[in-house]
């Protein structure tokens, strides 16, 4: 089975692009215009140690700057576009805010004609109030030839240690919608504890294991701020409260985990590694920039397993591989 090509905008630190590589997909172009998240992309999937076929050709620009004609041919247009237009932190101007990139999205599908479309979104978009501009989103895409979908994904449904709803959008040429099916739930989600104790005894904290027997709960969803607003911690003040429910002080990330000389009956603070463990990415990938940078860029990541869960679901429609049951219901009909 040939490899399928894809083009990632708005990549961040790599999270969708990830899952969608681990789901079969090879990028032929990753977008990111934040310098910091694009040295992440690089030190992880685009230098000499990389064989040049995995490699993900990172792009340094805004969006804005691509043709989509130069991407004619790809499998799958995927990003994660701007969330403030529909953000309940926000003012949730939509269309009338500058930072709205669906349009462009829109025009690059245009000019790529990609089999598949796959965006993601904050899940203030699935709002009523928003019911028009998706209604909006939905005819553009009708009207070049694909069929399309909103709905609403839990990160924990997909082995990821937090709610962190997201609201996705996927969009295929007629020949392969009978072949899609939305990704099952794969069962209960990891506990922070879980996901977290090997790393907060990494230093030799002796309050490693019992602090990890009392987190014994999913997270609730990491923020990372935007240039503009947000430091490097988890949140506004709800957030804290919930941390602090899991034995986290989130007034502030820690450059290192507790040490063996760290009080054991003291909340420890959460990493930029450790906030990426409940993110779902490996162990192995690294952020660059400093703490604040890397924070943001792991704090608005997409969770990899999901990219994993909805790309794997891409694949085999685009590959014909199974006849989904909604399709077979309703052609029963």
């Amino acid at each position: 089975m040939a490899h399928l090509t894809s083009l990632e905008i708005c990549a961040g630190a790599g999270g969708q692009a990830l899952g969608l590589e681990q789901a079969g997909f090879h990028h032929v172009c990753t977008v990111e215009n934040d310098p910091d998240a694009c040295n992440t992309l690089r030190l992880n999937r685009d230098n000499d140690l990389i064989p040049s076929a995995a490699r993900w050709n990172v792009r340094e620009d805004d969006v804005r700057n691509l043709v989509g004609a130069d991407f004619e041919g790809i499998d799958l247009f995927a990003g994660g576009v701007p969330c403030p237009p529909f953000s309940i932190a926000g003012k949730q101007l939509g269309a009338d805010d500058e930072r709205d990139l669906f349009p462009k999205a829109l025009e690059i599908v245009a000019g790529a004609s990609p089999k598949a479309v796959l965006l993601e979104n904050v899940k203030g978009l699935s709002q009523p109030r928003f019911k028009t501009y998706r209604a909006s989103v939905i005819n553009e895409l009708n009207r070049l030839g694909y069929e399309s979908h909103w709905r609403l994904i839990y990160a924990s449904e997909h082995g990821v240690p937090q709610l962190r709803p997201r609201f996705v959008l996927v969009a295929l040429k007629e020949e392969f919608v009978p072949y899609f099916h939305w990704p099952e739930p794969v069962g209960e989600a990891p506990t922070v504890g879980d996901t977290l104790k090997k790393e907060m005894g990494s230093r030799g904290w002796r309050g490693a294991d019992e602090w990890a027997k009392n987190a014994d709960k999913i997270a609730p969803t990491l923020v990372g701020g935007s240039k503009k607003h947000g430091g490097p911690d988890v949140g506004p003040s709800r957030a804290r409260e919930a941390w602090a429910k899991l034995g986290v002080k989130g007034s502030s990330i820690a450059e290192f985990p507790p040490s063996e000389d760290d009080p054991v009956d003291q909340p420890p603070r959460l990493t930029v590694a450790m906030g990426a463990l409940i993110q779902g990415f490996p162990p192995e990938w690294r952020f660059s920039g400093k703490k604040t940078a890397a924070w943001r860029q792991v704090g608005n990541a997409f969770p990899p397993p999901v990219a994993r869960a909805l790309g794997t679901a891409i694949s085999d429609a685009l590959n014909k591989q199974t006849v989904s049951l909604a399709y077979q219901d309703m052609i029963a009909v």
